[in-house]
This record gives C-alpha cells, structure tokens and sequence, in this order.
C-alpha cells in the first residue's frame, strides 16, 4: 500500500487500511464484519465502514495469543 506511514497513529481505518495492516482482503473483513469476528462502526456521513485502531490491535494479539501445543516427550 502506498503511503503506509499515514497508517501510524489514526483513531480509525478504512476497511482497504485495516485489511492491509491485518494482512486479508477487504473482502474477508467485509465477512468477518457480517459474521461479529471484527465489528466494523459505520461513519455517520456516509456509513463506509471504519475500523478502530484498538479494536485491531485487540484482533491481532487474539490471532498471536497463545497457542495450544503438544510437547511430545
């Protein structure tokens, strides 16, 4: 994405942005709005969907918490 420094330190983002720091399609953000897994919050002049920038960091950490694994001894 062109411009990626004017991605530091915004409130919200724009599905292209988000989808782009996620690492997905807007597509797959689209879905995983209609399906409650990252809620978008729609902008009240023209209803775009916006992602906020904690909501985004909270999905990632969820994506790189813990994972389970197995120690095979």
């Amino acid at each position: 994405m062109k411009n990626s420094k004017k991605l530091i330190n915004k409130r919200f983002y724009t599905v292209g942005e988000a989808a782009y720091i996620i690492g997905v399609t807007p597509l797959t953000l689209r879905n995983w709005d209609k399906k409650g897994r990252l809620k978008a919050h729609r902008n009240p002049l023209n209803n775009y969907r916006m992602y906020k920038a904690r909501d985004i960091e909270k999905f990632l950490r969820r994506m790189e918490g813990p994972k389970d694994t197995l120690d095979i001894v």
